[in-house]
């Protein structure tokens, strides 16, 4: 029950191609099957009864000319009663002259060998004529075993007789012919009709092959096998000649009731037996046929039913698959188009459908797709100028911020009234006052950048002098690019805020290089570094995702924000530090060349920084 329901629910969840399939073989090619194979064995059996009503009665055919053929050599002592000569011999007293008695025996002998060896009947191997006045014997073959002084039968028992004429088995006798010839023992009582007295008897030894030449006249094609045998189930003929003179040890096996028949499986092969056993001799001829030579014709028919079967299960089963596959080719077209929209493609193009079902599905999901499109234009067009007036509110934070520590420094210095000095910082303040308020686009060039950052570390040497140094590794190297504005200076500012206090001197290291389509602007101060706590605490409110709920938006969380909101999310600031051992924060941008580059393409386009 749990297989079946496994197997059940594996076939719900198969695709929609393997179902009809199976659908096609479960409604026509099991059904197709089975109707062949039910006529089949219903044909074979047809065959079997037929054969096994047929067989039976020329088995019982077979054993009347067997048992005529031994009738016709009961008639074969009657050659002694004519012979005169021989009676006379048979008569007369056994107490003779040597010579006479010699005589006598080549007259008897040549007699047997002219009546019986000699004769018509070639099946005759031999003949022993056993009488008061002595043995005579005449043979084709040579023989051992005969004990012709004892006699087969005693003389008494000849009396026992009544004129018929036994039969008697090679395994009742130690008699055997040179080549193991099969032969039966025919026994005739010799009677002297004038006086009733016994005078012996004749027994002719016969070659069952007789019995081979009736019942071959059943199976002209040996195909199959019969024997014959006794009601003990010794084998008197069989066409094994190493079979004769054994025991049937399958007798078990065959048909119980005479003229029936049983199919027996032997050796794997079907075999029908059939049996008739004689009235007068009780001998069983047993006949024994496979089922193949039976159902030749059928099993031709068989084949070329079956090679026809196959070749329209295999065309009915292309067809199937061609139906099968013209039904889901076009749903799974509309899939691969819906895996594409999945992926973020509104701008697919849906295949021409036919107007079924599936067509259908198609034309409306053609139209909620386009509805789609201008929802998502209009939620698009708003989110962009939400952002647009956040990343302008964050980059305006800068101003004032730089704008306080820049003139409390100018302050400074003329508190100490060297004037040149004070000039030279106002003017420096104006060319980063126009920097700061030239324009309002996002990006600009990265030497401009630099610049800005230049100015602001003269201000800084002006006000620390000595206790200030800084250098500036691989601008002349950097290809013309573009970056945010003021994304260098809070980091900077953060190196004097905190590196000024506890050390004499200050030294800041920004160095610039072109990494994998990236910029990488890596700021190194020898400042009193950040303990572990403190840093972790600053990288978990750089990676908060609401960007406008930070506990600061100055500094970097600014910078930080306004490069993940520009650019891919791998983008941004790290910060590596140890206590005591300065601080190291990495920029990662995007290697922008384009100097038409708009906020507008930057989202569109992120896949070309890399965020899918």
């Amino acid at each position: 029950m749990i297989s079946n329901r496994v197997y059940l629910f594996k076939l719900e969840q198969a695709p929609l191609k393997r179902k009809l399939i199976i659908i096609y073989i479960i409604m026509t090619v099991i059904p197709m099957g089975i109707l062949g194979y039910i006529t089949y064995n219903q044909n074979t059996k047809a065959i079997e009864e037929q054969v096994g009503e047929y067989i039976p009665r020329l088995l019982n055919q077979a054993n009347k000319n067997i048992e005529n053929e031994l009738n016709l050599l009961n008639d074969l002592p009657n050659a002694i009663y004519n012979s005169k000569e021989i009676m006379s011999i048979l008569r007369s007293t056994p107490y003779k002259e040597k010579s006479v008695f010699l005589q006598e025996r080549y007259i008897v002998e040549s007699f047997l060998s002219n009546n019986y060896l000699n004769s018509n009947r070639s099946d005759i191997l031999a003949a022993f004529l056993i009488t008061n006045n002595g043995n005579y014997i005449s043979t084709k073959v040579k023989f051992n075993g005969m004990d012709v002084e004892n006699s087969i039968l005693p003389f008494g028992e000849l009396h026992d007789l009544a004129g018929e004429t036994p039969i008697i088995l090679p395994n009742k006798t130690n008699l055997t012919f040179e080549k193991d010839i099969p032969f039966i023992l025919l026994v005739k009582e010799l009677t002297d009709f004038e006086n009733r007295e016994s005078l012996g008897a004749l027994i002719i030894a016969i070659d069952v092959n007789f019995i081979g030449r009736i019942i071959n006249d059943i199976d002209k094609d040996n195909k199959a096998t019969m024997w014959l045998m006794d009601e003990n189930g010794y084998i008197i003929y069989h066409p094994d000649k190493t079979q004769i003179g054994q025991t049937d040890s399958g007798a078990a096996e065959y048909p119980l009731l005479n003229g029936s028949f049983r199919t027996v499986n032997h050796k794997k092969e079907n075999i029908l037996y059939s049996m008739n056993q004689s009235v007068n001799k009780h001998w069983i001829l047993v006949h024994s046929i496979p089922m193949k030579y039976l159902t030749e014709r059928t099993d031709t028919v068989k084949n070329y039913t079956l090679t026809i079967f196959l070749i329209l299960t295999i065309i009915t089963t292309v067809i199937s698959i061609f139906i099968a596959w013209s039904v889901t080719k076009p749903i799974k077209q509309l899939g691969k188009v819906m895996k594409e929209v999945e992926g973020g493609n509104l701008h697919v193009t849906i295949p021409p459908m036919n107007k079924d079902e599936v067509g259908e599905l198609a034309e409306i999901f053609r139209s909620m797709l386009e509805q789609l499109r201008i929802l998502i234009q209009k939620n698009y067009e708003i989110e962009l100028q939400q952002r647009n007036a956040q990343i302008y509110a964050l980059q305006s934070q800068i101003n004032p911020h730089f704008m306080y520590n820049t003139l409390e420094t100018i302050g400074a210095v003329i508190e100490e009234e060297d004037k040149e000095t004070a000039i030279v910082m106002v003017e420096i303040l104006g060319q980063m006052l126009r920097y700061s308020l030239s324009g309002s686009e996002s990006l600009v060039p990265i030497h401009m950048e630099l610049t800005h950052i230049k100015n602001y570390l003269t201000l800084q040497k002006i006000r620390f002098e000595e206790r200030v140094s800084y250098e500036i590794i691989g601008e002349n190297q950097l290809p013309l690019c573009y970056s945010p504005k003021f994304i260098i200076q809070p980091i900077i500012e953060n190196a004097f805020k905190y590196g000024m206090k506890k050390r004499k001197r200050l030294i800041i290291s920004i160095n610039l290089l072109v990494e994998e389509k990236n910029l990488k602007i890596i700021v190194k101060d020898n400042g009193p570094g950040i303990n572990n706590e403190m840093l972790q605490s600053i990288q978990n409110n750089l990676n908060k995702k609401d960007y406008f709920t930070r506990e600061s938006g100055l500094g970097l969380a600014n910078v930080h924000t306004r490069i993940k909101m520009l650019f891919a999310q791998h983008n941004g600031i790290t910060i590596e530090s140890s206590e005591s051992f300065g601080t190291t924060v990495t920029i990662v941008l995007p290697l922008i060349t384009n100097p038409c580059m708009t906020f507008d393409k930057r989202v569109e386009g992120r896949e070309e920084y890399g965020e899918n």
